[in-house]
């Protein structure tokens, strides 16, 4: 019986333990906004705009959200430097930005895609892709594939540095960049 019952203590504040650890170190992720957000956002703290392009079939695009957006570094960075976006590719809601509607003129039919993707991929619908704004809602490239967190922090500091602006090659950037993400 007095095992029990020390046991039951012991459990008991290990969970409290637990527990507490948990509320006072939560896990912060990114904070992602919808581009109607960024666009009110934008009037009173000018910002880059970085878009996640995704689809809910696409595995590497789960795989991106799992391993890239999860990571502590890669969340502070778009929080901090960005005001980070994420959008279904297929979604069914209407979307305005800068006072145009875009829609998904096919919802129903498999794989139907929404115009305001159409629109930031130029047609190019690939799964994961990224796309970058400048503060005037300006969009200054859409680049597709999966980015480990690595890799996705240099992507992060070639265009919130602005090494975009100054002739920089992306893939010499990254190639050449240190981070603070070990491999």
């Amino acid at each position: 019986m007095k095992c029990n019952w020390l046991s039951n203590i012991l459990l008991a504040m290990a969970f409290l333990f637990a527990f507490n650890a948990t509320a006072a170190n939560p896990e912060k992720g990114v904070n992602w906004l919808t581009i109607e957000e960024v666009q009110e956002l934008l009037k009173e703290e000018p910002r880059k705009i970085f878009v996640d392009i995704y689809t809910d079939w696409c595995g590497w695009c789960r795989r991106m959200t799992r391993e890239t957006y999860a990571h502590p570094v890669i969340a502070d960075y778009l929080n901090t430097h960005f005001y980070p976006v994420k959008l279904n590719a297929e979604q069914e809601d209407p979307i305005t930005f800068q006072g145009t509607i875009f829609e998904n003129e096919n919802i129903g039919q498999r794989r139907a895609t929404h115009s305001f993707a159409i629109a930031l991929l130029q047609g190019r619908m690939s799964y994961p892709s990224v796309a970058f704004f400048n503060e005037q809602l300006q969009l200054m490239t859409a680049i597709p594939g999966f980015r480990p967190p690595k890799r996705m922090e240099a992507l992060l500091a070639f265009f919130n540095t602005g090494a975009y602006l100054e002739g920089y090659d992306l893939d010499a950037f990254i190639a050449d960049f240190e981070g603070t993400i070990e491999d």
